[in-house]
């Protein structure tokens, strides 16, 4: 359990790097050596990266290295600025859990239509669960990153009274 804590998002983040990386090449060697284009290649390589997009903004917030603006923090007194860093990691997680509710009806919404790709013809309810799948990831991470804090602050309070 604890490796699949450390390293779930980055499982599926190589493979899907890889296998995009491997796809788009191929299609520049098609298109430039062979004067030929696969038809799919373009269109797996874009959800590919829709996949990679959506799990990549869990990973950034298990590594808490989400764009946030040191310098306000650091405006804040010292004593006030944990405080401060646990509001903001509470406000991703409202956005997380916003974004997340928000996806469950496009992709409900996408499921009942039928909607399938044009080149691959793969059901687009796999590609428009990409958002709910990240953002449920996201927001289980911002819970553990919000008890890191809570824990930290309460280590550094025990230490102070020391």
């Amino acid at each position: 359990m604890k490796f699949l804590n450390e390293h779930f998002e980055a499982c599926f983040i190589v493979p899907l790097m890889f296998l995009m990386s491997i796809i788009i090449f191929i299609q520049v060697v098609m298109r430039y050596v062979f004067h030929s284009s696969l038809t799919w290649s373009e269109e797996l390589a874009r959800y590919l990266f829709v996949w990679l997009v959506y799990f990549s903004v869990a990973y950034t917030a298990k590594r808490q290295a989400h764009i946030r603006i040191d310098a306000a923090i650091n405006l804040y007194p010292k004593a006030l600025r944990p405080w401060i860093e646990i509001l903001s990691e509470i406000i991703v997680l409202i956005f997380s859990i916003f974004i997340a509710y928000t996806s469950i009806t496009v992709f409900q919404k996408i499921s009942a239509s039928g909607q399938i790709s044009p080149a691959l013809h793969i059901p687009m309810q796999f590609v428009y669960a990409a958002p709910l799948v990240g953002f449920v990831l996201t927001a289980i991470r911002q819970v553990q990153c919000i008890m890191q804090k809570f824990r930290e602050m309460h280590a550094s309070k025990e230490v102070d009274e020391t």
